[in-house]
């Protein structure tokens, strides 16, 4: 089945509008083909490390908070370049679009010097790829590849794949699809789109999915953007609300924070009832409107290349 490459949400809009709109049918795929992947998939009980870099790496962070409350075991989450080799694991889980990150092959390279006997594992986009020899089992989702530098498609359905794998997970998964397609058919909010700085909060493995919306805010926009555990907002953060700004929370806000946030003057997104997941697609859809309200190409985000691959 080929990945269907419906028309851009934005009227002649970029690569990377188009890319993220395929994400319920990715996600849906990935869904159908999961038996496909049991040894990637971790087991439950076992002791799981989840690394990648940048985008993959705010993955990893939510996976690691939804296995841990779905109580299928201790789940950690390093950025590829922080992770502790010496610490003993059962699998550790690499994402890593293009297979070719250095930080990424680095570590794996790192964990067979020292002998580790966590089983070893990539999700990736290519099948070409060096994650593949250095990686014990992989999968390959190339369907959810990209030719965009920012990614939406292949980060988001490899978190769907990894939490189909949890209890209840494919029925979630499936809602999340449901629920993105309502997001990808919204207008984005006019406040939102004319704000001039966004924070981005959310609790439990929506604070990955915070992590993620501010970074791709930054990197298809260029803009100022922040993002917390929901609860730590009053105890700082807070300070730079105002008139023209916006805070988007991922799931329900605690408590009080609403109204603070009004009190502010301030924009609040929030659509608790809504699948994460749907929301990010909702704020990566964002920022390329931003993108282009501003006259830069999403596309083409400054400084940015598709893989890290550092020399030596």
């Amino acid at each position: 089945m080929s990945t269907r490459e419906p028309r851009s949400p934005f009227p002649e809009g970029p690569r990377t509008a188009v890319e993220l709109a395929t994400q319920p049918e990715c996600w849906r795929r990935a869904l159908g083909e999961r038996s496909a992947y049991a040894d990637v998939l971790p087991r439950p009980g076992e002791r799981v490390a989840v690394t990648g870099c940048g985008t993959s790496w705010f993955m990893a962070q939510a996976y690691a908070a939804l296995r841990e409350a779905a109580g299928e075991g201790e789940t950690d989450a390093f950025a590829a370049s922080e992770f502790p080799v010496g610490r003993a694991y059962d699998r550790v889980v690499a994402i890593t679009r293009s297979g070719t990150t250095t930080e990424v092959l680095d570590l794996l390279g790192a964990l067979r010097a020292a002998g580790s006997g966590a089983r070893v594992v990539a999700l990736t986009a290519d099948q070409d790829s060096p994650v593949v020899g250095a990686a014990g089992h992989v999968a390959v989702l190339a369907w959810a590849d990209e030719e965009s530098v920012v990614q939406t498609r292949f980060a988001t359905t490899a978190l769907a794949l990894l939490r189909a794998g949890l209890p209840g997970g494919e029925r979630a998964v499936a809602a999340a699809a449901v629920d993105a397609e309502a997001a990808l058919g919204a207008e984005p909010v006019p406040e939102l789109l004319a704000a001039d700085q966004w924070t981005f909060l959310g609790t439990g493995w929506g604070y990955g999915l915070a992590l993620e919306a501010a970074l791709k805010m930054r990197e298809a926009a260029g803009a100022w953007t922040e993002a917390y555990p929901a609860m730590e907002y009053r105890h700082g953060p807070v300070s730079i609300a105002a008139p023209g700004r916006a805070v988007w929370v991922f799931g329900a806000a605690p408590d009080g924070l609403a109204d603070d946030v009004a009190a502010t003057g301030a924009t609040l997104a929030e659509e608790p009832a809504a699948d994460p997941m749907a929301r990010l697609v909702a704020a990566q859809r964002l920022a390329v409107a931003v993108a282009m309200a501003r006259g830069l190409d999403p596309d083409r985000p400054r400084h940015l290349t598709r893989s890290v691959v550092l020399p030596g």
